[in-house]
């Protein structure tokens, strides 16, 4: 579509029971295509295609594969997660799917390409555990070459009985991986080899430690400079580390909140995302519903509080920043709907272009 961005939905489509113990009822449709008109700032929809709660997206380099998570538990302990990858038909409109191959785990939520695209990373939440898919020359998926296995547990009575795997993320010289595990209050860290497509234990520090209570939940690294991020769902806050790229070592330097001074009401957070400029950072706050603004010293890697800006909407999950527009697109689980803000690259502030899309169980925006 002319003078549009075009992107893409992850949904839940069916019920499922959350890590809270709470059943969620599923009403996405699947996958769902969208577009935004960059004159009218209008949000509309123009397809879907039909899949078993797809709640993760991530798009490959190319942008002419999608890969979604089906976000789904076996019966009896059995491992009921999956993998879809899907070829984007010319335009964006339609898909032609290639083929689900499975998680080897429960409950599979997040996925990370490795910097050549030649292997894809899960985790599975429920099971605690990451599997390596290898890609193959046409974007379909093979079988697994290695599942790995967390262990442990921590304080949370509900959410930290046992491991649960939730991000992925690579470093720049795509030679470690780290992994946030929320049920055991580590962000593993995996040497990679790139031809085997294979993890193992970074013997120079095998994971890092976050306060007891906190479920670390993604990582992202700085895009040009050696800090890591890490956003700790339970406890509401960010942690940033400085970064060996030579032994894959993380050293903490901060611990900042992502709620508001005096907020005291029930809140989690979701996602995390640093501008392409590196001077701002986004986290998304469910309960005070709520996009956290900091400013980023690139010299420090420190965050400073900017702003809370009010997601228009319940259950803020994943969001979009489209930094060429200057547009950032809100996944608000639970109110059904995709909201839309400016984004002054300046300041980093966003504001609220009062535009919405009806979309059920939103969880994660792709923009293609």
């Amino acid at each position: 579509m002319p003078g549009s961005r075009r992107m893409f939905v992850g949904t839940y489509s069916e019920s499922i029971l959350f890590g809270t113990g709470d059943w969620f009822h599923g009403k996405g449709k699947g996958v769902h295509v969208c577009d935004l008109d960059l004159s009218s700032h209008a949000l509309s929809e123009s397809s879907s295609v039909i899949l078993q709660n797809p709640s993760f997206l991530t798009l490959d380099r190319s942008r002419r594969h999608l890969y979604c998570v089906n976000e789904a538990s076996g019966a009896d302990g059995a491992h009921g997660g999956a993998v879809t990858a899907l070829r984007i038909v010319e335009g964006g409109g339609e898909f032609e799917v290639l083929n689900t191959v499975p998680s080897h785990g429960n409950d599979p939520c997040h996925l990370g390409l490795d910097r050549t695209g030649r292997f894809l990373l899960v985790a599975n939440y429920s099971s605690g555990s990451v599997c390596v898919l290898p890609v193959n020359e046409d974007g379909s998926l093979g079988e697994a070459v290695q599942v790995v296995e967390h262990a442990g547990s921590s304080i949370h009575p509900m959410r930290q009985t046992g491991p649960h795997a939730h991000g992925i993320e690579f470093d720049a010289a795509n030679q470690f991986v780290f992994v946030a595990d929320l049920g055991i209050d580590r962000v593993m860290i995996y040497r990679f080899d790139p031809e085997q497509g294979t993890l193992s234990p970074n013997l120079n520090q095998p994971w890092i430690h976050v306060a007891p209570g906190s479920g670390p939940r993604h990582v992202q690294m700085h895009p040009h400079a050696d800090f890591a991020y890490v956003i700790n769902e339970l406890s509401s806050t960010m942690t940033v580390y400085r970064y060996a790229p030579d032994s894959g070592v993380l050293h903490l330097i901060q611990t900042i909140s992502t709620l508001p001074e005096g907020y005291s009401g029930e809140s989690t957070t979701a996602e995390l995302q640093i501008s392409a400029s590196g001077k701002h950072l986004y986290a998304s706050n469910r309960g005070h519903d709520s996009i956290a603004i900091f400013s980023l010293d690139e010299a420090t890697g420190t965050l400073e509080p900017v702003s809370h800006e009010n997601t228009r909407g319940k259950s803020p999950r994943h969001f979009m920043l489209d930094e060429r527009e200057g547009m950032l697109v809100v996944a608000n689980q639970d109110s059904n709907e995709l909201s839309l803000f400016q984004v002054d690259s300046n300041s980093g502030l966003v504001t609220p272009l009062e535009k919405t899309l009806a979309v059920g169980s939103p969880v994660c925006v792709q923009f293609l």
